[in-house]
């Protein structure tokens, strides 16, 4: 046996070949036999950028934050980082039941590590190469545990904060991962955050879905990223409806790096490259695919450029295939003294800023075919690459990241995902001290991964504030305050189409932290919920367990609606003409008041009514019920449309984006 479970779920792990496993799955008491899923990593300013340092009155004492234990399953951390600092804090919360395997204190309470899942399929771990200890060798547990929590920057950072090693080089093996979730749920987390994926799965078969349901049921806050699979529709991994689902957006910050060609013409892009700039003087200009003997010579990929072709020239390399990072290594290697990122259709107008090791300019699909054609058009073609420092309060600002998965939910289309969205791009935070040759403990790095431990910070901050929540209750309270426009009006826009981004893309929009201190309503939500979700899907009293480790029997004589989960968002999918009824409950968490509905839509094709239009709530956790009803016409399959429904009592907004698809 590699573990034995006991909290979350009822069995082991342990290594079979596909004749035992099949024979072990037919003894008596066997509920299922499941292979072993490989997960991966879905790889400041945030704190001005959403508000906080600008209302710190409005937030929870720190005393409370302190009380709230951030767990992060991730590479593990670097503990001499100074955003583990404890220097203010008081002693560790008398429920901590964890323990530290390497150097902890009063902030970082907790280090573990787990990898009998990973070292059955590799075989003992090379500690010539990564730590066989809660040690950070990536950087990537370091960036996201300090972004929810750091003692400097952190979204909360009061919090306390455990590590939960579970990824390694080859992998996130999902028997450690289950592991550990169940580990942290003993040792006493409030949040646990999880900026992994594996791709999408019937939830009795998603090991994180099955771990984060019985960590909801225990008042466990579950932050996943949604992934970095974007701009592709249907992308999203880690939609169960028990696990916050995060995609990524952007700030108002950038690093510019300006090219200028030999023609004359500038472009700006972005870099985080700070070393030894190049001359100002211009230099050869050379495109990848002319300086490769590789079919796929654009990308840049290792060991692919000639030397002959690329020495002391800048050269230009498509996006895609590799790491941003890695595609410079490569021209560096080939005797290159510039890069050129060049973004394609697929990447559009996104500019992400990477560390690279030479000068570089990663520019957008426009700026990039421009300079691709001069490079074409001009055999002595020539440029530079300057980098413009930082720059803030860039305009519009958040904008979705091209790279972050969007929906529709492909598993289950009826519940709309992403939750939300938050800032991914250009994050700034701890990193390892094993691995960076340039001395500094930090590094600015992007991806979902980074978005999502924004979130699990931020929930601990409403979790502080509010500590008898649930966990729906904190998702609630992030969906409904958070914005879909900016000052202006606009909605906000997807910098991969360059239009305006849809629930498809944001969820419920981006989070505004201060606002959820105070949503006025929530929609709760408790296992009982989820076991009629999972009747509504028509599974089978063994696939429920299986998914949720408990045993539950759907009642045959009463109708289930996928409709009725008490979900903060609206996803209906449409057959033909047709009418639908969505039920939901509103609790009240803040003063007694009367709400008024109002509703607003993009297409006249779904009629839509409330029932009732007006709700009163005369003390707190009061309870009240409404329905709406969708009356669609037909239209092509395949067609999407949005709208939204808000109720308000003038002070408080509570806003659910609401989704169409006709099927």
């Amino acid at each position: 046996m590699l573990y034995t479970y006991s909290t979350l779920i009822h069995g082991f792990s342990t290594t079979l070949s596909p004749e035992e496993a099949e024979s072990l799955e037919k003894q008596p008491g066997v509920l299922s036999v499941t292979p072993e899923t490989i997960y991966e990593l879905h790889t400041t300013r945030t704190p001005k950028f959403l508000g906080l340092e600008q209302s710190e009155a409005l937030l929870p004492a720190s005393g409370s934050v302190s009380e709230v234990i951030v767990g992060v399953l991730d590479t593990g951390a670097w503990p001499e980082l100074e955003s583990f600092n404890d220097k203010g804090l008081g002693p560790v919360p008398s429920n901590w039941k964890g323990t530290c395997e390497v150097e902890c204190n009063k902030k970082l309470i907790g280090a573990r590590y787990f990898l009998k899942g990973y070292e059955a399929a590799f075989g003992p771990v090379d500690e010539t190469v990564e730590s066989k200890s809660p040690r950070d060798d990536d950087g990537h547990g370091s960036h996201t545990s300090t972004t929810a929590a750091g003692s400097a920057r952190g979204m909360a950072p009061q919090a306390r904060v455990a590590i939960y090693k579970v990824c390694w080089l080859g992998g996130c093996f999902g028997s450690d991962i289950l592991a550990a979730m169940e580990k942290a749920v003993e040792d006493g987390v409030n949040v646990m955050s999880m900026s992994i994926g594996g791709g999408m799965s019937d939830y009795y078969r998603d090991t994180v879905a099955i771990g984060a349901f019985s960590a909801a049921a225990r008042g466990v806050f579950v932050s996943c990223s949604a992934g970095n699979g974007g701009p592709s529709q249907g992308s999203l991994s880690n939609v169960a409806p028990w696990i916050t689902t995060v995609g990524a957006g952007t700030l108002d910050r950038s690093f510019p790096s300006y090219v200028s060609l030999g023609n004359g013409k500038n472009f700006t892009g972005a870099s985080l490259y700070s070393g030894k700039p190049l001359t100002n003087m211009l230099v050869p200009l050379v495109n990848a695919v002319n300086a490769s003997d590789s079919a796929s010579g654009n990308l840049c990929l290792s060991d692919s450029l000639v030397a002959e072709k690329v020495a002391g020239k800048i050269v230009i390399c498509d996006r895609g295939g590799s790491s941003r990072v890695q595609k410079g290594l490569e021209v560096k290697r080939a005797g290159g003294v510039g890069m050129i990122l060049a973004n394609t259709e697929l990447y559009g107008e996104e500019l992400v800023a990477d560390s690279h090791l030479l000068p570089s300019s990663a520019v957008g699909q426009k700026s990039a075919d421009e300079i691709k054609a001069y490079a074409a058009s001009d055999p002595k073609a020539m440029a530079t690459i300057v980098s413009g420092g930082t720059h803030v309060g860039v305009e519009p600002s958040p904008v979705v990241a091209a790279f972050s998965s969007r929906g529709p939910n492909l598993i289950t289309p009826e519940v709309l995902k992403p939750d939300v969205i938050a800032p991914g791009v250009n994050i700034l935070a701890g990193w390892t001290g094993a691995i960076d040759t340039r001395s500094v403990s930090f590094n600015i790095i992007s991806g979902t991964s980074m978005s999502c431990p924004h979130v699990s910070g931020l929930a601990a901050l409403v979790k502080a504030a509010h500590q008898d929540w649930s966990p729906a209750a904190i998702r609630s309270a992030l969906m409904t305050t958070a914005y879909t426009a900016y000052k202006t009006g606009s909605i906000i826009q997807d910098v991969a189409t360059g239009r305006a981004a849809t629930p498809f893309d944001y969820g419920a929009g981006h989070v505004n932290p201060v606002a959820a201190l105070d949503p006025g309503l929530v929609y709760d939500a408790t296992a009982e919920d989820y076991f009629e979700f999972l009747c509504a899907l028509n599974y089978t009293s063994e696939l429920i367990q299986r998914a949720t480790n408990k045993a539950f029997t759907c009642d045959s004589s009463k109708k289930y609606s996928l409709g009725d989960l008490n979900y903060p968002s609206f996803s209906v999918a449409v057959n033909t003409a047709s009418v639908a009824k969505y039920s939901r409950t509103l609790t009240n968490v803040g003063s007694p008041g009367t709400y008024k509905v109002e509703l607003a839509s993009e297409t006249r094709a779904v009629k839509m009514s409330v029932e009732p239009a007006t709700l009163t709530f005369g003390q707190e956790k009061e309870k009240k019920s409404y329905t709406v009803t969708f009356t669609a016409t037909s239209m092509p399959s395949g067609t999407t449309s949005f709208a939204h429904l808000e109720w308000s009592d003038g002070k408080h907004v509570v806003h659910s984006p609401i989704a169409f698809s006709w099927v």
